[in-house]
């Protein structure tokens, strides 16, 4: 039965599959529907909420891939989404069947209407634009209609080319610079078409069906898993270059240092990897054409082994002269990935606060050279801790840990973390689909690092092991939670792999990230949803509506549990309302932080609108009004601050808020856009500044004696 409703399903597609033979046409492998299958299995017995393969999990997984393939609705028709939509609620089937051919034909669709759709864009540069006209381009559809004709998709494509013309045009350049980049950026994207595989179609789908049951359960393919394994352990074995496509080359956009690549000092930013050789003098492969990561899999490989790179340089044309480099892969550590330092001064009166910033991007921790013995084994707690001790001989008077955009990691690394500011105790509790409660201590024989004023800056896309932190430091009266509400993760999950489930020799399925267990404060109090609410605000750009776990349909509801045993350290109630009355008055009287505020309501309005005027002159107006206020903010600064230093710091501010150039970041030179990045951390300190006075301040209402 189930095989006759599959076939009469797949009937409808017979003009999809038709209609993609100009472009080669993608179909699953066996031992993809396979791992579909044993994925299936697992999710629907061991995931938390155990749901059942029914119609309901069906349609969810259906509108999650659709979403996927076209979430701002402008590559299908109404036409094709009618033709989609008898399978909604049987799309299940092609995972329990081992059958995938539907997911693939869809997605060979979708490669056939974005190649009419770039082919069609490529044309329209010959004609050139009327800016005089009044009209405006949309750029959020995910809440519009499919388009119902072609008549309607054509002009929404019209829009986007006419407005990335506009943009270019703004920034000065001329009509046959502009033909040329356009052409040139069509055309590349027309080619990364064919860069698409398979295992991308199979990630995408498989995607759409675990994030059905809850949005953090993940499954991760053979490429995937591997991505996956080098962000909690932060190292990897190879030459430490980080590749990108630019113009048809794999390209070499920054080198990591103390890398071989770096050390080699024969390969720069920009230079072009055209083949890979292995060993002194093995058979090299060709990569142009060649995806990133099948790429970086030929560069990559056994420590201490050789790799053979034939480069053309950054500053040679297409006939330049090749240079043939070799290097020895090693392990590469990714310290721009790790817990960093610095100390900001805050001037009290006739005193210098000195407090200590630890910025920690994520709570990594290398699972395996653990497990083999390495007892310098990467992990975020330890190399917090050794920061921690430096602060104590620095003599600093308070301590920020910046988990702004922490998205999390592991949870014994949150624990652990937990365990350098205070002493012993719970940590976190954990509620399994059976109702057992689990309460996870700091490990016996621990002690704090550092026991001065502290506070922990968050934001919205703080989640998970931030949030386990930051809730703990909050309950035990341990420090300060400063920022915005933060995510509201309140999960957590455990991976399975699915070869060695199945006793595979070859890594063919892939791994499954899902969630076990929900997780509660110390207190009782469910993190799911809610989040960690601050004791300070601050002023931020992030919508609540728009972003964080109360934002996903089928996240998992809030709850309570009884509280477990723990002695709180302080108590921070009588002296926030003071602290908050001195951060108001100071970001009142901050004219950064003014134009910050000023800043956040002008993005939120644009949002709102979600219109960009097409009309030359009224964009020139626009642009003109912005730069003409970043210049009086900087003048402004100059002047109060009133020296050479100053201005300049004013300038880089200014920078910070870049003018459109009208380019991707593929098209912009490497050397630039790592300045504009830097511009861009830059000004996030203004947030992390007023953190910083907020201890300071702290210090002083616990009438702590500055350090000598």
């Amino acid at each position: 039965m189930k095989n006759k409703i599959l076939l009469l399903l797949l009937a409808l597609f017979s003009t999809v599959l038709n209609a993609t033979q100009e472009n080669a046409t993608l179909e699953p492998l066996p031992q993809q529907a396979r791992a579909a299958h044993f994925a299936a299995l697992v999710l629907s017995h061991e995931n938390y909420e155990h749901l059942p393969f029914d119609e309901k999990l069906s349609g969810v997984i259906f509108d999650n891939y659709l979403k996927a393939l076209d979430s701002e609705k402008i590559i299908f028709l109404q036409s094709d989404i009618d033709q989609f939509t008898p399978i909604r609620n049987k799309f299940g089937l092609t995972m329990l069947n081992e059958d995938l051919s539907v997911p693939f034909a869809m997605y060979n669709l979708r490669q056939q209407r974005i190649t009419e759709h770039l082919s069609y864009s490529r044309a329209l540069l010959a004609k050139g634009f009327d800016f005089e006209q009044q009209e405006s381009y949309q750029p959020d559809r995910k809440n519009a209609a499919w388009p119902k004709s072609e008549q309607e998709i054509n002009d929404l494509w019209r829009k986007r080319v006419k407005n990335d013309w506009l943009r270019l045009k703004l920034a000065g350049k001329d009509d046959k610079g502009i033909v040329e980049i356009l052409d040139k950026r069509y055309d590349n994207s027309l080619k990364s078409i064919l860069r698409i595989k398979g295992d991308d179609v199979f990630q995408t789908f498989m995607d759409s069906y675990a994030i059905a049951n809850d949005p953090h359960t993940n499954y991760f393919g053979v490429r995937a898993a591997e991505s996956f394994d080098i962000s909690m352990k932060l190292s990897l074995t190879g030459i430490g270059a980080e590749l990108q496509y630019k113009d048809e080359y794999i390209t070499i956009r920054h080198l990591v240092p103390g890398s071989p690549a770096e050390l080699s000092g024969k390969l720069k930013a920009g230079d072009r990897i055209l083949s890979v050789g292995q060993g002194e003098s093995g058979p090299s492969s060709d990569i142009m054409g060649m995806s990133i990561f099948d790429a970086v899999a030929l560069i990559r490989g056994a420590e201490d082994s050789v790799v053979r790179l034939d480069v053309l340089p950054a500053e040679a044309g297409p006939d330049g002269e090749h240079k043939q480099v070799k290097l020895i892969r090693k392990k590469i550590t990714l310290e721009n990935q790790s817990a960093k330092k610095y100390v900001i001064d805050i001037p009290d009166g006739d005193t210098t606060r000195h407090i200590g910033i630890v910025s920690l991007p994520g709570f990594y921790r290398d699972f395996m050279a653990q497990r083999n013995g390495d007892k310098d084994f990467k992990s975020a707690a330890r190399d917090v801790a050794t920061i921690l001790d430096e602060f104590k001989k620095d003599h600093v008077d308070g301590v920020v840990m910046d988990l702004r955009n922490n998205g999390g990691g592991s949870v014994d690394e949150a624990i652990e973390l937990t365990g350098l500011f205070v002493n012993q105790g719970p940590v976190m509790q954990q509620l399994d689909s059976k109702n057992s409660v689990i309460v996870n201590k700091i490990g016996s024989g621990s002690f704090a690092v550092w026991t001065g004023p502290m506070a922990v800056l968050v934001n919205r896309a703080s989640a998970s092991a931030s949030e386990i932190f930051a809730a703990a430091i909050q309950d035990y009266g341990r420090g300060l939670v400063i920022g915005e509400t933060s995510f509201g993760k309140g999960t957590t999950q455990t991976v399975v792999n699915l070869d060695q489930l199945v006793k595979s020799e070859k890594p063919d399925f892939g791994e499954i990230k899902m969630t076990i267990t929900k997780w509660f404060r110390i207190n009782g109090d469910g993190i799911q949803l809610r989040g960690v609410t601050p004791d300070v605000t601050l002023p931020m750009f992030t919508d609540t509506e728009d972003f964080g776990e109360s934002t996903y349909d089928n996240a998992l509801a809030w709850s309570h549990i009884a509280p477990t045993k723990y002695t709180p350290l302080n108590n921070f109630a009588s002296i926030i309302p003071t602290l908050t009355e001195q951060h108001n008055a100071r970001i009142n009287s901050d004219k950064e932080f003014q134009d910050l505020k000023q800043d956040i309501a002008e993005f939120k309005a644009l949002r709102e609108k979600n219109l960009i005027s097409l009309n030359e002159n009224e964009r020139r107006i626009e642009r003109d009004t912005q730069e003409a206020k970043l210049k009086k903010r900087r003048e402004e600064k100059a002047k109060k601050a009133g020296s050479e230093a100053a201005d300049k710091e004013a300038e880089a501010a200014e920078a910070a808020l870049q003018k459109d150039d009208g380019l991707l970041p593929t098209e912009r030179n490497f050397t630039n856009e790592k300045e504009a990045d830097k511009n861009e951390a830059a000004q996030k300190d203004i947030l992390l500044r007023e953190a910083a006075h907020i201890v300071s301040d702290q210090v002083t209402l616990l009438k702590i004696a500055p350090k000598k």
